[in-house]
């Protein structure tokens, strides 16, 4: 059975995506701990970060990198996250978002109703900046 990521990486379900390439998306969280907050996703479903291949997760980490340098320069927060946890969704993923405080990286923060208009600004930008920078090579939608 398909996870909920699997769907969206198939267009199977709507994403706001930032990221696309043929290991990896990137793509905004619906419940955001910040407006900014992206989901990076292997296109292979595997569980736990710690199964993933390798060569895989440095790719993913260099995805992150490169959407958090993206986001700093979008929000220009105090830091810019980076979080594994997966208790939420059976396929590996990282967050990364802009962040001001410690207090930032509790779950328990999150927007379950953000404005969807400023997703939409918010997706718009960081695929701008990434454009602009030379990182972002794939297609969005």
């Amino acid at each position: 059975m398909s996870t909920v990521f699997t769907k969206i990486i198939e267009g199977e379900l709507p994403a706001r995506f930032v990221w696309k390439d043929e290991r990896a998306v990137g793509f905004l969280s619906i419940a955001p701990l910040s407006m900014g907050h992206v989901l990076v996703v292997p296109r292979e479903e595997v569980d736990h970060w710690v199964d993933l291949p390798q060569d895989l997760s440095v790719h993913l980490m260099k995805v992150c990198q490169t959407i958090g340098q993206a986001i700093d320069e979008v929000y220009d927060p105090v830091r810019v996250g980076l979080m594994i946890q997966g208790f939420e969704v059976p396929h590996a993923h990282l967050h990364v978002w802009p962040t001001n405080s410690i207090e930032e990286f509790s779950f328990d923060q999150v927007d379950n109703d953000p404005d969807q208009d400023s997703m939409d600004e918010a997706a718009a930008a960081i695929r701008d900046v990434l454009t602009r920078s030379g990182h972002f090579e794939a297609e969005v939608s």
